[in-house]
């Protein structure tokens, strides 16, 4: 299995709950500074960060699987299958999983070309929420100044493509138990991103914001609709100044 499960450190966890409640995901999990979301698809998990500090307000890229040791093998197949030259030699990115111990447990560390890393960890269920909002949808976004080398990653792990509109150096994926995977150009050093996806109308999903409290407003852009609403973030050096969240785009 393969799930979105994006970990987000903010000082602001209580605004936090209220934007992710608003916004129809569930608590599930809670206790240690440590809360888990569940949307329909896909999840996120937030980690409670001191305020000001380099981690507040920044987001990490993991996912969660079946059987960590698993995913690992099977990771490493997919990457070797596809490094191995005609001569049969194998390059030396084709062994992008390591098996870790994290300050949780056991996970799986996978390292892309561009230096970029993120942890696979055991998922606790397989089950989608059945009381979030059906049309909302978790996005991790990848950025980097080797969309390539992220894509290739991506399908190691196991991530879906999906086609995309616009015909340029982005790539969309999903993840098989729930969520989006983003690629995206960028200069610098790779970094994560959060974001939303809504498979519907944003205005219903607008007026349930502005009832909790929260200003929102619709962007019309090329390939669809983006509703912002103000980060709970915002004044953090690692936070943008809204989150987001896009409309899915059909494809025909």
């Amino acid at each position: 299995m393969l799930r979105v499960r994006p970990v987000h450190f903010t000082s602001r966890t209580g605004a936090w709950e209220q934007l992710l409640t608003a916004l129809g995901m569930v608590q599930t999990e809670g206790g240690g500074g440590w809360q888990v979301f569940d949307s329909a698809s896909g999840r996120l998990a937030l980690h409670a960060a001191e305020a000001g500090s380099g981690q507040d307000g920044h987001t990490v890229l993991a996912v969660e699987v079946g059987d960590v040791a698993e995913f690992a093998r099977r990771t490493n197949l997919s990457a070797q299958e596809d490094g191995t030259q005609e001569d049969g030699a194998v390059s030396a990115t084709s062994q992008p999983a390591e098996l870790v111990t994290a300050d949780h447990g056991e996970a799986c560390r996978i390292t892309a070309p561009d230096g970029f890393s993120f942890l696979a960890d055991k998922a606790p269920h397989t089950a989608q929420c059945a009381d979030a909002d059906p049309a909302l949808a978790v996005v991790a976004v990848w950025y980097t100044a080797d969309p390539e080398g992220a894509v290739r990653t991506l399908l190691h792990v196991g991530a879906r493509p999906r086609p995309v509109p616009d015909n340029d150096e982005t790539a969309d994926f999903t993840a098989k138990n729930g969520g989006v995977l983003l690629v995206r150009p960028a200069t610098g050093t790779p970094r994560s991103g959060l974001g939303f996806e809504y498979d519907g109308g944003l205005e219903p999903l607008q007026e349930r914001l502005a009832a909790a409290g929260f200003a929102a407003s619709v962007t019309e852009e090329a390939f669809g609709s983006t509703l912002h609403v103000a980060n709970p973030d915002a004044g953090s050096p690692n936070a943008p100044a809204t989150v987001w969240i896009s409309q899915r785009r059909p494809m025909g």
